[in-house]
């Protein structure tokens, strides 16, 4: 049976995640869902999703204290390739670098770096938190059926600058262009939670779990 991860390390709430995650497995066949913290169980996850809340640097240093963990998702997803979703900082951590209160190095799967939104319009707020329409760049498997329009919830003040414009996915406009959606390879991320953007998160959820690259 087909066995997807939620990596558990203390940087965020994962109730709504799990549930989203375990409705969406039933609903698809996709297999069982756990939450864990054990690098054994990411080694042996047909596919892996890394949530996160809070700020760059800590996530990435609670992601460290946990012995063993990040080499076990990096072998899983670098090495082996297996199917790997970052949700907001997490999604944010496969950048080059987090620019966040102090210069923190990323994973550094997906080049470029995570800086402050930095509104022209002072009506616009930061942290830019609600409802977006996404529009979509380019087209993935991950996004069948979503199309540009669709809503999804934000919650962040730091967002992903994309080196490479082919690895951008999806964005929003809020004060300029924000990032969304991230992906090459075995790899996506969003910058938005799914667990909480209704129809068009769960549809990427259950998407994700039937993607076979």
């Amino acid at each position: 049976m087909s066995l997807t991860v939620l990596v558990d390390y203390d940087s965020g709430n994962l109730h709504s995640a799990e549930k989203a995650f375990q409705r969406m497995a039933i609903e698809t066949g996709a297999g069982s869902v756990l939450v864990s913290s054990r690098p054994e169980d990411v080694a042996r996850a047909d596919r892996i999703v890394l949530p996160g809340d809070g700020a760059f640097p800590s996530c990435r240093r609670a992601l460290g204290s946990y012995g063993g963990l990040f080499e076990a998702i990096e072998e899983a997803v670098t090495v082996k390739a297996r199917p790997f979703l970052g949700i907001c900082v997490g999604m944010q951590m496969m950048a080059s670098w987090g620019r966040e209160y102090e210069d923190t190095q990323g994973f550094g799967w997906i080049a470029g770096e995570v800086v402050k939104i930095t509104p022209q319009d002072k009506t616009l707020k930061v942290p830019h938190m609600g409802w977006n329409d996404l529009v979509i760049d380019h087209e993935h498997p991950v996004l069948a059926g979503l199309e540009t329009g669709d809503h999804a919830y934000f919650v962040h003040s730091y967002h992903f600058k994309v080196r490479d414009p082919a690895q951008r996915l999806a964005h929003v406009g809020y004060a300029g262009q924000v990032t969304a959606i991230i992906g090459r390879d075995t790899m996506v991320g969003t910058q938005f939670h799914p667990e909480k953007s209704q129809a068009t998160g769960l549809r990427l959820i259950a998407n994700f779990l039937s993607w076979k690259p």
